[in-house]
């Protein structure tokens, strides 16, 4: 207990080290940058950007603009920002000045070792160019087809769950595309199966997988902490902390990262040995037979000069940051979409009808006589479904698995604006002086709902803005945008979005871009054109036992969390409760276009 105690009275000594530090410090170089009055002495206005904060981000930026000052732990100021030309700036113009903040950067190397998140400088360009290539898409088409059975797989255990009779059967789709996104990242990435989709054979990395965001999102208030523990004790004394802490998230969060260790070591030494023995030909009865990212990754680092060649402890990071970066934003965004389909019943007839189109012109192309519905598309065709398209981009946009990101100022800086904004004093300023370690926070979820960019209805849901009138995909930036208000698709004046995947922040951009957002579109749109067609999907219509309606709701707590609202469920366990039933010729579109 005596080790509590020095632990707690450092963490004591720490915050009011920081508030006297405040208190004595001179007036603040943001004192003329306006936002929100400090809600609370420790945690600013943090929880309520982090904790259900969809609308209050986006009051944020129609009431003060594309800058904001906010208040953090501890009272420090922020810069809240969305402004295009700023984060252009922030993330790729002078992406070496705005890096990732020490909190971010060593809490994911404790936990996932030195993977992509958990790097910076040139060891992190050194791994960029190293996994560039093994998302490319060749490999991608690759995968395509080997990962198909587990979509199917998934389609035949929500099919069975469906009475034979044609009724409908309420089901929480959660657990189970949650098992399903695991499996197929697992083996994408891994070339191994966890049989994530089989209930019968739980096993603790599945697990640990599946927890980490939770126990990780509970202890979201201690992350500041991080850095000064880090450099303040050894690795001996953090884990004596974790030893005496009596919270029982941060030994969840030990015994996650431990299982986690261990399973990615095993894999990980198969793995190399069959690279030296077998050529990566591939292991017996594999269907991946070295098409994964990992073999690809380890044959690609063995032919790389010595320079170039990652240590294995920085492959082993690769591992854990692939499948749990791959994992959770995937699953929150087929739920999203299946949810909205379930909502707007003509837009699930639509791209249903899309789907059986297209599936039925490549058999006839192909000269396939097994039912449509079974046609397995290829890459070039599955990624061009015009409809299916539009409606992937406007979920992603409209609705991003990850809303805010951070970055730390490691040099004073000068933010220009596109749009002014006013200060304390009442005058229009075009840009920003930043401090030296100012923390600055990335909000994509307004960047995204930017009215000047994406027009007047940009917080609608409408799938139309991606198409021409004729139905066909846009060319973005071209002019030729369907917005009602008659903007540009993701273009204004020559000023867009820095973002990799639509001109849309949802997969950010520059040198630390999402580099899997090419695998995670391909999954998205393979899972939805193997359930669409067999499966009609509906918002609940039964109630619960006391006849309450379950009403579907999604809290935006860092990362999209779906809920039932009360008082038919508790506002807090995760699910995503529709109606299934089987798909009849009334749930088609009569001459739908592709």
């Amino acid at each position: 207990m005596a080790l509590l105690r020095v632990c707690g009275s450092s963490i004591f000594a720490f915050i009011i080290w920081r508030l006297i530090k405040r208190l004595r410090a001179p007036k603040s170089p943001l004192a003329h940058i306006l936002g929100p009055k400090k809600e609370h002495w420790l945690k600013g206005n943090y929880h309520r950007i982090f904790q259900d904060g969809l609308r209050y981000n986006l009051d944020l930026v129609q009431q003060y603009g594309g800058a904001v000052k906010i208040y953090a732990l501890l009272g420090q100021e922020q810069l809240y920002i969305s402004d295009p030309l700023a984060l252009h700036h922030i993330i790729v113009k002078e992406q070496n000045v705005y890096e990732e903040t020490d909190m971010f950067i060593m809490g994911n190397r404790l936990i996932f070792g030195e993977g992509l998140i958990a790097t910076l400088g040139e060891q992190h360009r050194k791994q960029r160019k190293m996994l560039n290539p093994v998302f490319s898409l060749a490999n991608m088409r690759d995968l395509l087809p080997v990962i198909q059975p587990i979509a199917d797989q998934l389609r035949t255990i929500l099919n069975a769950k469906i009475p034979a009779d044609g009724s409908v059967v309420e089901v929480n789709l959660l657990p189970w595309l949650s098992r399903g996104a695991l499996e197929y990242i697992c083996q994408a990435a891994l070339g191994h199966s966890f049989n994530a989709l089989d209930p019968t054979k739980e096993n603790e990395y599945m697990e640990a997988i599946r927890t980490l965001a939770p126990s990780t999102l509970r202890l979201i208030f201690l992350r500041p902490f991080i850095p000064m523990i880090v450099r303040r004790f050894s690795l001996y004394w953090r884990n004596r902390m974790m030893d005496w802490m009596p919270s029982d998230a941060l030994k969840n969060l030990r015994h996650v990262v431990n299982v986690m260790d261990t399973a990615s070591k095993k894999i990980f030494t198969e793995k190399r040995a069959v690279l030296e023995n077998e050529g990566f030909v591939g292991i017996a009865g594999n269907p991946m037979q070295g098409k994964d990212i990992m073999s690809i990754m380890l044959r690609a680092n063995a032919s790389s000069s010595n320079d170039d060649r990652l240590t294995d402890s920085e492959l082993l990071g690769q591992m854990n940051t692939i499948i749990f970066a791959g994992f959770e934003t995937t699953t929150s965004a087929i739920c999203r979409i299946l949810w909205i389909l379930a909502e707007k019943q003509d837009v699930q007839a639509r791209l249903r009808s899309a789907i059986r189109n297209a599936k039925r012109d490549y058999a006839d192309a192909q000269g396939l006589s097994s039912p449509w519905e079974d046609v397995e598309l290829p890459y070039d065709t599955l990624m061009g479904l015009p409809y299916l398209d539009a409606i992937v981009r406007e979920t992603l946009r409209v609705y991003p698995p990850t809303s805010l990101l951070s970055r730390t100022a490691r040099q004073a800086s000068v933010l220009p604006l596109h749009q002014p904004i006013r200060s304390a004093s009442g005058e229009m300023i075009s840009s920003v002086h930043v401090p030296e370690n100012t923390t600055l926070i990335i909000s994509i979820l307004a960047s995204n709902h930017n009215k000047e960019i994406w027009g007047e209805d940009a917080s609608e849901w409408r799938p139309e803005r991606w198409l021409s009138p004729s139905g066909e995909r846009l060319h973005l930036g071209d002019g030729e945008g369907n917005s009602t208000s008659g903007v540009s698709l993701g273009v204004k004046n020559g000023i867009k979005y820095p973002g990799v995947y639509g001109l849309m922040m949802t997969f950010l951009g520059g040198g630390r871009a999402c580099i899997g957002f090419k695998f995670a579109e391909m999954e998205i749109k393979q899972v939805l054109t193997t359930l669409v067609p067999r499966i009609h999907f509906a918002l609940p219509a039964s109630t619960d036992r006391n006849g309450y309606v379950k009403e579907i709701y999604w809290k935006m707590n860092g990362l999209q969390v779906p809920v039932v609202r009360p008082p038919a469920g508790d506002n807090m366990t995760a699910q995503v409760p529709l109606d299934l039933r089987k798909v009849c010729e009334q749930d088609f579109v009569v001459n739908q276009p592709n």
